[in-house]
């Protein structure tokens, strides 16, 4: 059984990346018809992390972000969190509503419209559909997102939301760095789906890779 990172090789990590890139093809795609024009989506970065170690990959616990939380159901079960630095949040807002591009301080967090809210819970719709979408295509397993929630705090305490239920989880989550590009512009959010213990296990066996 696949029960932590060590067990976990190389041709995990392949298929893993390429169900990542699938899945931002299909997001971008999504985006297009949303919007009426092209956001490139990339995946640089696929990796396999330790719970405890995701608040330093995304800055420290005290970071203030914007995180948009979904529960994962069906064959596979866990959450999904996708989360942006406060500026980053607010340029994907802007090249969402096609607005120009105008930062803010990562310490600030700045006031956003209900129709700005819900464009970046439509954006963890989106990447959650098409991630797992692209895991259903290759696996035949039958995956549900929730409705997606959406929350401005630090980076500790949003991630302490799954924390409470690793009683009955897995210690460890997928990382999907995303990045999002239009023009000059260019966004890097970060994708995690945080499985129960035998999320791993059922999607390997699905997708025939042996361990």
């Amino acid at each position: 059984m696949v029960r932590n990172i060590n067990d976990l090789n190389s041709v995990h990590i392949d298929v893993l990346k390429e169900i990542g890139n699938i899945g931002a093809g299909n997001a971008a795609t999504a985006l297009a018809k949303l919007l009426n024009r092209k956001i490139d989506m990339d995946v640089p970065r696929v990796k396999i992390l330790d719970f405890k170690d995701v608040s330093e990959t995304l800055g420290g616990a005290e970071l203030p972000v914007v995180g948009i939380m979904l529960k994962v159901t069906g064959d596979l079960t866990g959450n999904i969190l996708f989360i942006l630095k406060i500026q980053a949040a607010v340029i994907l807002v802007n090249m969402l509503m096609g607005k120009p591009s105008g930062g803010s301080d990562d310490a600030e967090v700045p006031e956003f419209s209900e129709i700005e809210i819900s464009a970046l819970k439509e954006i963890g719709n989106i990447l959650a559909g098409s991630y797992l979408s692209s895991l259903s295509s290759l696996t035949n397993l039958n995956i549900v997102p929730s409705v997606p929630d959406l929350a401005f705090d630090m980076a500790g305490a949003i991630l302490s939301v799954p924390a409470i239920e690793f009683g009955k989880v897995g210690d460890t989550v997928l990382y999907i760095e995303t990045e999002f590009t239009e023009g000059d512009k260019r966004v890097v959010g970060d994708f995690f789906l945080i499985p129960d213990v035998d999320t791993y296990s059922v999607l390997m066996n699905a997708l025939g890779v042996s361990f």
